[in-house]
């Protein structure tokens, strides 16, 4: 266990980012899975308004340091060429 006051604090700040980056990575997870739920349902509709959430939050995200721009872009980007790829096969 740490003695110093600043290692105490780094502690206590290390359990917060945990407990915030492990909301934030589930989360990301969850709105992914629903967009790609909604695309091997076949529903267009679902999937359109499923991925308008997931270009939102993911953009939110880097506004507040949780994900790097490439890497919010990259998400954004598979899933829209996923739901294009369900409206071109329909």
């Amino acid at each position: 266990m740490a003695h110093h006051k600043s290692a105490l604090k780094r502690i206590r700040q290390t359990a917060k980012r945990t407990q915030r980056n492990r909301f934030y990575r589930t989360r990301i997870k969850n709105i992914t899975k629903a967009v790609r739920e909604a695309v091997a349902a076949g529903d267009k509709e679902k999937a359109l308004e499923a991925l308008k959430i997931a270009n939102r939050e993911f953009h939110k995200y880097v506004s507040k340091g949780v994900l790097k721009k490439n890497t919010a872009a990259r998400k954004v980007s598979r899933l829209h060429k996923l739901v294009n790829s369900m409206t071109e096969a329909a």
